[in-house]
C-alpha cells in the first residue's frame, strides 16, 4: 500500500482526534504538526511519534513532502489555511465550519474545482455503521412517505457563566455558536440520511449568559468543567446563542424541528434524531450509537444492533468489529478519513468520480443554513436557504 504523507495544523481537541484516527487507518504517515501552542504540539508529536513540529502553518504548506493537510484550527483560520492549502496543490480535510461565512466558502468551492484537489469536511457522525444503514434504508423507501423529522443536540459544557472557550468569541468563532458548532452536525445528518435538503427555516435563539468570566489562560474545548478553579478572570459580553429551536422545511415540503443547547445540565453530547414515515419510524442517539430504534403502529417496536451480519451490504464496510463489540466516536473520523485517503490513493478525480465522504460543497450548504437561521432569528420570520 502506498503511504500518503500528511500534516496536521492545530493541536487542540480535534487535532489530537485527527492524528489518532489516522494512526488507525493504515497507509498514512503523519510527518508534521503545526501550532502556535508549541507545548500542545509537542505533546501530540511525542505521543504519536510525529517527527516535525512547526509554529507557523505556512512552513507546512511549503513542504514538498506533505500531500494532504488536516485543518484543525479555530474557525477564523479555516478560510485562510484552506485557501492556501488548495493553492499549494495539496488535498485538504477541514474541520467544520468550513469558513465563518458563505461568501468565503463559495470562494473555496470555486478554487477547489479550479485546482482539482480532493477536499473533505469532518462531518464525522455520518460514518457510524447504523447511520450508513439508515441512509440505505431511506433510499430503498422502506419508511414510506416521510411525515416529520425532529430531534435535538444538547450539551452542558458551557452550562455556567464561568465556562469559557474561544468558541464564545465572535471574532474567532463567527456570528453563530450553538447552531454553527453542533446544529450544523444535526442538519448535515438528517440531510444525509433522508437525502433531502433543508430549504426554509424559522428560528428562535437565546443567549442565557449575557456575560461570562474569561480566564487569563486559554481553556481547551470541554476541559473547563474538569478544573476546580481557573485563576483571574474578567467579564466578557457574549453575542452568540447558547441555545435555540428551529422549525424547517425540506425541499419537498416535509416539515421538521430541532433544538440545540450548550447549557442543558446532564446532557454531555446528546445528539438525537427521529424520522417518522408512513410505514415506520427510525430514531438514533449518538450517545448510544450501536442501536437504531425502529417504531411501528401495528406491531412491537424493534432495536437493530450494530452487527455486520444485520446491516445492508453497502453499510457493512463501516463496521469493523463483530456484533456485541461496540464502536464509538473515534470510529467516525476513522471511517471518513479511510474513505478520503482511499479516494486519493486510487487516483480518482474530485471533479468526475463519485465521493462517499462530505466535501466542501456540504460545508458550504451548512454555512447557508446557519446564515438563514441567524437571519430568521433577527427578523422572526421564515427565511429561505439560498
Amino acid at each position: 500500500m502506498k503511504k500518503i504523507k500528511t500534516a496536521i495544523i492545530g493541536s487542540g481537541f480535534m487535532g489530537g482526534a485527527h492524528v489518532e484516527a489516522l494512526q488507525r487507518i493504515g497507509g498514512v504517515e503523519v510527518i508534521a504538526i503545526a501550532s502556535m501552542d508549541l507545548n500542545s504540539a509537542r505533546s501530540i508529536a511525542d505521543k504519536f511519534s510525529i517527527p516535525k513540529i512547526y509554529e507557523n502553518w505556512k512552513d507546512v504548506l511549503a513542504s514538498n513532502e506533505v500531500e494532504v493537510i488536516h485543518n484543525c484550527t479555530p474557525n477564523n483560520l479555516h478560510f485562510e489555511i484552506n485557501k492556501a492549502a488548495i493553492n499549494s496543490g495539496k488535498h485538504i480535510i477541514s474541520e467544520k465550519p468550513l469558513t465563518i461565512n458563505s461568501k468565503q466558502s463559495a470562494e473555496l468551492l470555486k478554487l477547489a474545482v479550479r485546482k482539482k484537489v480532493v477536499n473533505a469536511i469532518n462531518f464525522n457522525y455520518r460514518f457510524y455503521p447504523l447511520i450508513q444503514h439508515a441512509r440505505i434504508e431511506m433510499q430503498k423507501g422502506v419508511l414510506g412517505e416521510i411525515y416529520l423529522v425532529h430531534g435535538n443536540y444538547l450539551q452542558d459544557w458551557l452550562y455556567y457563566n464561568t465556562d469559557y472557550n474561544w468558541r464564545l468569541e465572535t471574532g474567532v468563532s463567527g456570528e453563530s455558536r450553538a447552531i454553527a458548532d453542533i446544529g450544523s452536525h444535526w442538519c448535515d445528518m438528517v440531510q444525509f440520511v433522508t437525502g433531502m435538503k433543508i430549504k426554509k427555516v424559522f428560528a428562535n435563539l437565546v443567549t442565557i449568559h449575557k456575560t461570562r468570566l474569561k480566564p487569563e489562560k486559554s481553556v481547551e474545548t470541554f476541559k473547563r468543567k474538569e478544573k476546580k478553579s481557573f485563576g483571574k478572570a474578567k467579564d466578557i459580553e457574549i453575542k452568540t446563542e447558547d441555545a435555540g429551536t428551529v422549525l424547517f422545511q425540506f425541499e419537498n415540503g416535509t416539515i421538521g424541528t430541532f433544538t440545540v443547547s450548550q447549557v442543558s445540565a446532564g446532557r454531555k453530547n446528546h445528539f438525537w434524531f427521529e424520522i417518522d414515515g408512513s410505514r415506520k419510524s427510525i430514531a438514533w442517539n449518538q450517545e448510544d450509537p450501536n442501536k437504531l430504534w425502529v417504531g411501528y403502529r401495528e406491531k412491537p417496536n424493534e432495536v437493530i444492533i450494530k452487527d455486520p451480519s444485520l446491516l445492508n451490504e453497502d453499510a457493512k464496510r463501516f463496521a469493523h468489529y463483530p456484533g456485541g463489540h461496540p464502536e464509538g466516536y473515534p470510529d467516525g473520523p476513522k471511517n471518513l478519513f479511510m474513505s478520503v485517503y482511499n479516494f486519493i490513493r486510487e487516483g480518482k478525480s474530485p471533479l468526475k468520480d463519485k465521493k462517499d465522504f462530505p466535501t466542501f460543497e456540504d460545508g458550504h450548504q451548512e454555512n447557508l443554513i446557519v446564515e438563514a437561521i441567524l437571519k430568521s432569528n433577527r427578523l422572526q420570520k421564515w427565511i429561505e436557504v439560498k
